[in-house]
């Protein structure tokens, strides 16, 4: 198991916050990862899996279980489906604040889970553990299969494609009719369905949430609560547009991603790289596995925009690091790139410190302007982590 982005920061915040919490879709590995570091943990550990009742039946008197256990690092996997136990933590916490005493693992954002923003509110700290990105696995898989099939465990290293494409059909049906319940949401199934497959189609595009809820024949209200949802339970990205007082009028609507680039495919039913590279959503699909890419393995406290205004200029993804400069990001497939006037023009608004066109194998060339072309690899392996401070 290749080690994880998150590893060293998790174990980083268990040794000063008593409450870490894990949060990521299903099947990304959390249970792996949180076994990994009991480890690398300095204190005893016990893991319970909230999904077994012999588990929850040691909780039937939870204050008191864990309160036997107060010098271990109690791990409790799929939380969300017990929110009652947060009121509890909150009290044995406030009663005894040391450090690590509990990691919780879940498939739901703090605001998808009853309880949980409420009651641990100060005491809590969260990483996110996405699918495998790419430079996780780049001495296993080369980037165009983990491209087509992404980062999720099982249908990246499947024993064939039919294996693979049943998981994925089996990943959306349980997540529409069984994760869903469990966070106490009773959706309508067959919308939840289309809307996860317009999406597919607008993937790398604006966000139109009144004309997806037209195509859908729901209220933009509902459309609007079945996205947050979405987004709350790590399937789907919103990337803000970039604001700043240059007296532009700015494109105000996000752009929205299917986070992972395998599930995109499947929803589109893209099989094959060859399929892929014919397809006319190639360019949206290199957008949005480039995003998210950058997104995961960037320095902590980067925040992530896209800029475009209503003259034209644009730009894919603006970084603006944890020091304050701000990088510009144009994402291209093709290795010899033609540079739009909109996107020079975005140069001239936002003046970035660094500009860099991102393709999938160009090799590393700085144009007279201070644009670098280069490869996703590259930029992953050379910039990012130099690029912290």
């Amino acid at each position: 198991m290749p080690e994880r982005f998150p590893t060293p920061f998790l174990l980083r915040d268990l040794a000063w916050s008593p409450v870490v919490r894990l949060v990521g879709s299903r099947q990304v590995g959390k249970t792996t990862l949180a076994k990994h570091l009991q480890s690398k943990l300095e204190k005893n550990s016990i893991y319970l899996d909230l999904e077994l009742p012999s588990d929850r039946f040691k909780l039937t008197d939870a204050q008191s279980y864990l309160s036997m256990h107060a010098g271990a690092c109690v791990i409790m996997d799929e939380v969300q489906v017990m929110p009652e136990l947060f009121p509890i933590l909150r009290g044995l916490i406030d009663r005894q604040r040391d450090p690590g005493r509990f990691l919780l693992l879940g498939s739901a954002a703090a605001h998808l889970v009853k309880n949980v923003t409420e009651s641990l509110a100060g005491r809590i700290v969260y990483h996110e553990l996405s699918p495998f990105s790419y430079s996780e696995v780049s001495t296993q898989y080369t980037l165009q299969d983990h491209w087509v099939r992404g980062g999720f465990p099982l249908p990246l290293m499947p024993p064939s494609p039919t294996i693979a494409r049943k998981w994925m059909d089996d990943f959306v049906e349980t997540f529409i009719f069984r994760d869903l319940a469990l966070l106490g949401y009773s959706l309508p199934s067959a919308t939840i369905r289309n809307m996860m497959i317009m999406l597919a189609h607008l993937h790398g595009g604006l966000l139109n949430a009144s004309q997806l809820a037209k195509s859908l024949g729901i209220s933009q209200l509902t459309a609007t609560r079945y996205l947050e949802i979405l987004e709350g339970s790590f399937l789907i990205r919103r990337l803000p547009p970039y604001f700043s007082n240059i007296g532009k009028r700015l494109t105000k609507s996000p752009k929205i991603f299917v986070r992972d680039s395998g599930l995109v495919h499947h929803l589109l039913r893209i099989f094959s790289y060859e399929h892929l590279v014919g397809h006319p959503d190639v360019g949206n699909s290199w957008e949005g596995y480039v995003t998210e890419q950058i997104i995961r393995e960037a320095p902590e406290f980067t925040d992530f925009f896209h800029y475009r205004t209503q003259a034209g200029a644009e730009m894919d993804l603006l970084l603006v690091l944890p020091n304050g400069k701000q990088m510009g990001i144009e994402i291209k497939f093709s290795n010899t790139p033609k540079l739009s006037k909109g996107f020079y023009n975005s140069i001239e608004d936002l003046k970035p410190e660094h500009t860099y066109v991102i393709t999938p194998g160009s090799e590393p060339v700085r144009l007279q302007n201070g644009i670098t072309i280069c490869s996703l690899p590259w930029f992953l392996r050379e910039v990012l982590p130099g690029v912290a401070g």
